[in-house]
């Protein structure tokens, strides 16, 4: 309240001083004249107002400007005939604000009336300049000055409330910085921030700083968990002891990233001193400092770093190996030692300095081009003009800021002096990218010598484990058991569920203490306390539900879930009357019946043709040697070689597939065949018939809202072993459980119940967290490792092994397709087409001498004429040895009609 006090008493000192000036002593009036001219001199006021009493900025800008109207001078006396005088005339006036705002705002204020000032540089917020051009009508005044802000970064480039002066900030803007600080921030998968910022007695409370970082780390999944604001300890009696009380909230809360904004070197410096005598620079923290710090540590001695070890800063990038460079580095090193020599050992320029000496270069060049005289006006507009290369890189404003897009060095505090371990530009992205191969290059030293990095939050107290909650009433207790060992006063937790968070816990980069605590209500109830804060976490059997999520968030399901419906199972009778069908596919038995009459059919016919047997005429005798022959059991003799050729692989395959048969149509008979008692939930819900679950559980609410079942039709069944009961005594007709119980039920009772009607999707078994847990990110991921690598699945496996019951139940056997016969069948099927094939072209010569008409077309061609000769002579020679063979049998020699040829 003193402060705000004295600012306005300040100001209204300063609006009645009226034409005189302000009494500040520590004002500094310096005029360059070279020399009196006859011509008319440029005469250019400046006013400069920074603080240089108090903070080390204010001191190097002070040094670097008066050197840069020295050099401005100068070189405007070079550019100058030997033998008149420059006309470019330098009126420079500093004040000291001695880091005071209302001291800023009366400075500027008497600087602009008194002095006349046409252009006004320094340590300016928007807040400053609205308030001067606002005073005392001076709106309306045509002459305000040109107004250049060395305050870094910049503000939003937003309109300020006055539009008479030029208001233009000499520093890139805020957004690009924070992006910066995202990037690391996402680098490292920190998901919570804490932000801090000295809170400045003046009219900024950092709350656009925070909302610009809020939403630059909102595009790298992560967030302020919160931010503090430290009173500016300029103004406190006992700084020390008020910045223990405000780390001692910080170090009460469970984030361990910390990102320093908007502090001056001096808080900074006893904000790290501080933190390091309460532990706060220890393993598991994480410190980020802006470029307000990060480019002043080679202005502080060792002891200030070391209070810093494992800090991450990020400073503005410039070149340092320039001629012009190292020529201004030299001379300011000797004049800031001059000035003050208690700093002379840590004299180097930072970028501060150098923003600043470019600011006077360019209100000098931009005065030197102008003709006639010189208003803010005229002179604003030539500034912005501007294009050229100072100290700090290229000076070219657009939209009233730097438009040169900057580069951060990504520091690490190390040893005595800090350790370049990346590079970052937003040159190539949205947010931005680090330059040097896209990555931070290591080794990164964190605080406390933590040799990987900080997971960035602790969930509870230093030496407190985490309570976390387990179902000690689940009713399938291979999933969570627990049980008290009297004779060692303990009590034992186990089972699949909790096998799998410790297999979870080994792959997490950190170590996790935690202690399991037994919880004896219901599954809800226990979700509700981790909401409250009574539990840490819940582990267990715990379904990922809709409803739950108003008190927590799960971590990816370790098991798939889903509902399903369990009856008792009877006997199928349909099944058992044509089970010998279900042997071989139907596909199977129509690829064996029409192979089966194919092949004998082309038997018989050439039987019929080639051997004459009179044993196969008949379409009758053919169909019964195609029975008989299935058995083995035909007597009819084959007397063609042709035709025993097609019979022999197929008797093959007729073999193979009768001890298939015999196989499959065993295995069937050995094995029930069954039917589930209850086919679909809409029977159940039709005939009213009664259906159990555990009534602890979620099941209840999902069979009445979702399935629509009466509440008086659900009974509660708390233990695995009282369903099988319920069955027997016919309090129930089916049971209902999730997905992974009914693999334990299955497995246990595996003779006469099975699985009957659709599965509902449910969303798994997953572990609860309270709402923004960090752990939640990290105990995901080493679930999905877990399961991937198919350590879950095993530890499954050796739940439900250990029950050893082997069902015989069967709901229809798996029948025999084509598919094991398909080689036999395509050697079988091409042997009796060839063969078929032959006896076809025999039997077409045999036709031959009947066709007149087409044996005198044939003959007019040549080429057909010579196939029609080799199938005579063919015939002739088949007719011979049909003579002759009837000759023997008979003692009679029939003459063969010779064809013409």
């Amino acid at each position: 309240m003193s402060s705000v006090l004295s600012f306005f008493m300040v100001l209204f000192v300063s609006i009645l001083a009226g034409s005189k000036a302000i009494s500040i002593s520590e004002e500094k009036a310096v005029k360059y004249k070279p020399c009196s001219t006859t011509k008319r001199a440029v005469a250019v006021r400046i006013g400069g107002v920074v603080d240089y009493g108090t903070t080390r900025i204010g001191k190097e800008q002070k040094v670097a400007m008066e050197m840069a109207i020295q050099d401005s001078m100068i070189s405007n006396l070079d550019s100058s005939s030997t033998t008149t005088c420059s006309q470019l005339q330098l009126d420079w006036h500093l004040k000291d604000s001695r880091g005071n705002p209302a001291r800023t705002a009366a400075a500027a204020i008497d600087l602009i009336r008194n002095e006349k000032v046409q252009a006004l540089i320094g340590t300016l917020t928007l807040q400053d300049v609205a308030l001067v051009s606002g005073t005392d009508n001076m709106n309306t005044t045509k002459n305000l000055p040109l107004i250049v802000s060395l305050n870094s970064p910049a503000q939003s480039s937003s309109p300020v409330p006055f539009q008479s002066s030029i208001f233009l900030q000499m520093a890139n803007d805020i957004t690009f910085q924070m992006h910066c600080i995202a990037d690391v921030v996402g680098h490292f998968n920190w998901r919570k921030v804490t932000a801090i910022y000295e809170h400045s007695i003046g009219f900024s409370d950092g709350s656009g700083i925070i909302t610009q970082l809020s939403d630059s780390l909102r595009l790298v999944n992560s967030e302020i968990e919160h931010h503090e604001a430290f009173p500016s300890l300029s103004s406190q009696s006992d700084p020390k002891g008020a910045l223990k009380r405000e780390l001692r909230k910080l170090e009460r809360k469970s984030n361990r990233v910390f990102i320093v904004l908007q502090f001056s070197l001096n808080s900074a410096m006893l904000l790290f001193e501080t933190a390091k005598q309460m532990g706060m620079m220890g393993k598991g923290y994480v410190w980020i400092i802006s470029d307000e710090i990060a480019s002043l540590l080679d202005s502080v001695d060792s002891s200030v770093k070391y209070n810093m070890q494992g800090v991450i800063g990020l400073k503005t990038s410039f070149e340092d190996s320039s001629d012009a460079f190292k020529g201004f580095k030299s001379r300011f090193r000797r004049i800031y030692g001059s000035h003050f020599p208690e700093e002379e050992e840590n004299s180097s320029p930072s970028i501060f300095a150098l923003r600043a000496y470019d600011a006077i270069t360019a209100i000098a060049k931009a005065s030197g081009e102008l003709k006639g005289k010189v208003t803010s006006k005229r002179l604003s507009q030539k500034l912005l003009s501007l294009d050229f290369k100072g100290l700090s890189g290229e000076i070219r404003f657009k939209n009233g800021i730097l438009a040169q897009l900057p580069t951060f060095q990504i520091i690490n505090v190390v040893g005595k002096g800090y350790a370049e371990i990346a590079s970052w530009s937003q040159a190539h992205s949205s947010l931005g990218n680090f330059v040097e191969h896209g990555e931070m290059t290591g080794p990164i030293y964190w605080p406390g010598g933590l040799p990987t990095v900080p997971k960035g939050w602790t969930l509870s107290e230093v030496g407190k484990p985490l309570k976390i909650g387990v179902p000690a009433g689940a009713a399938f207790k291979q999933f969570v058991r627990v049980s008290n060992l009297q004779y060692k006063n303990a009590t034992l937790v186990s089972g699949f569920s909790v096998n799998v968070f410790e297999e979870v816990v080994k792959r997490l980069p950190y170590e996790l203490h935690y202690v399991l605590v037994p919880f004896y209500d219901s599954y809800d109830q226990m979700v509700e306390q981790v909401y409250y804060k009574g539990l840490d976490a819940a582990v267990g059997d715990i379904e990922v539900f809709a409803d739950r999520f108003r008190y927590v968030e799960y971590t990816q399901p370790y098991v798939s879930s889903g509902l399903e419906m369990v009856v008792t199972v009877e006997p199928d009778k349909v099944k058992e009357t044509w089970m010998f069908m279900k042997a071989f596919t139907r596909r199977m038995w129509l690829q064996l019946i029409l192979m089966h009459v194919s092949i004998c059919s082309v038997v018989w016919l050439i039987e019929n043709q080639h051997g004459q047997n009179p044993e196969l005429k008949g379409l009758g005798v053919m169909l019964w040697f195609s029975v008989t022959m299935l058995f083995f059991a035909q007597r009819e003799p084959l007397k063609c070689n042709l035709a025993r050729l097609v019979l022999a692989p197929w008797l093959f395959v007729i073999l193979v597939a009768t001890a298939s048969f015999t196989a499959s149509l065993t295995s069937m008979m050995t094995v029930s065949q069954l039917r589930p008692s209850v086919t679909d939930i809409e029977t159940l819900q039709r005939t009213n018939a009664p259906v159990g679950c555990n009534g602890n559980s979620f099941i209840v609410r999902y069979l009445v809202n979702t399935l629509n079942f009466k509440p008086e039709n659900i009974k509660n069944l708390s233990s695995v072993d009282d369903y099988p009961d319920a069955f027997a005594k016919g309090d129930i007709a089916a049971a209902f459980f999730v997905a992974p119980h009914a693999k334990v039920f299955l497995a246990k009772y595996c003779h006469g119940f099975i699985r009957a009607g659709p599965t509902y999707k449910l969303g798994g078994f997953g572990f609860a967290f309270p709402k923004g847990s960090p752990l939640i990110f990290d105990i995901s991921e080493a679930i999905l490792e877990l399961t991937e690598s198919g350590d879950v699945e095993r530890l499954e496996h050796a739940m439900l092994s250990s029950f050893n019951c082997s069902s015989s139940l069967k709901l229809g056997g798996d029948s025999i397709g084509p598919e094991p016969f398909s080689g036999l069948f395509k050697i079988s099927g091409a042997i009796s087409g060839f063969a078929f094939l032959i006896t076809f072209v025999r039997i077409a010569s045999k036709r031959l001498d009947k066709w007149s008409c087409l044996q005198a077309c044939l003959i007019n061609n040549g080429f057909w004429r010579w196939v029609y000769v080799g199938l005579c002579q063919s015939s002739q020679i088949y007719r011979f040895s049909l003579s002759r063979r009837s000759f023997n049998q008979n003692g009679i020699f029939d003459d063969v009609a010779r064809v013409p040829i």
